[in-house]
């Protein structure tokens, strides 16, 4: 037997603290992470338009294409809500995701993208086959597993300096705690496993 963390209450019926989770839940939800983060890589690779343009084309393939499949299966009634809380659900629109990404590398490195925007892409396609592999048989948490990679790919782009957006991954780990999405085990492997995963970004800049 599946087991399916049950549904949130409506925001107008949450308490103060389950209102911040939410917000903190959809505000720093995956697609938004990866999207910001190919933006600011992809604006320092080239110091230029020109390397936010790269942002913006690896962010179709790896953040707008995604979400977009979630929000559709959302629509048709394939899924229960935008964050899969049903593990069982996740596993075909993360290998449709996955697809995505594959795409977005090819393209950029026919195109010649700079080398950071083509080896964070990559670095993405790990975190993701890694987490689908891990949520075959465990509910992993996917927004801890991005936010993990985000602040590592942070770190290694723009130094030590950005060591305080880790208080944004805890905060995510709370807020999916806070709204019984997760247990504890699942966000720090989640959040592990997103780290571990952002290290192929340093093999292929």
């Amino acid at each position: 037997m599946t087991f399916a963390p049950p549904a949130p209450p409506a925001f107008s019926d949450c308490t103060p603290i389950q209102k911040t989770a939410k917000i903190i839940t959809d505000v720093l939800a995956p697609a938004n992470l990866v999207t910001a983060l190919l933006l600011l890589v992809g604006w320092h690779s080239t110091q230029s338009w020109s390397g936010l343009g790269w942002g913006l084309v690896a962010a179709l393939f790896c953040g707008v294409i995604p979400i977009s499949i979630v929000l559709l299966g959302v629509k048709r009634g394939g899924l229960t809500d935008k964050h899969i809380r049903v593990r069982r659900q996740r596993v075909v629109p993360m290998t449709l995701s996955l697809v995505s990404v594959v795409a977005g590398i090819i393209l950029l490195y026919v195109l010649g993208a700079p080398a950071d925007v083509s080896a964070l892409v990559v670095a993405m396609l790990v975190g993701l086959v890694s987490s689908l592999l891990v949520t075959t048989g465990w509910q992993i948490s996917i927004h801890n597993s991005v936010a993990g990679g985000t602040v590592m790919i942070l770190l290694l782009v723009f130094g030590p300096w950005m060591l305080p957006t880790a208080l944004g991954a805890a905060a995510i780990g709370w807020s999916r705690t806070v709204l019984k999405a997760h247990t504890i085990g699942q966000i720090l492997a989640g959040t592990a496993l997103g780290g571990t995963s952002a290290l192929a970004f340093v093999l292929l800049r």
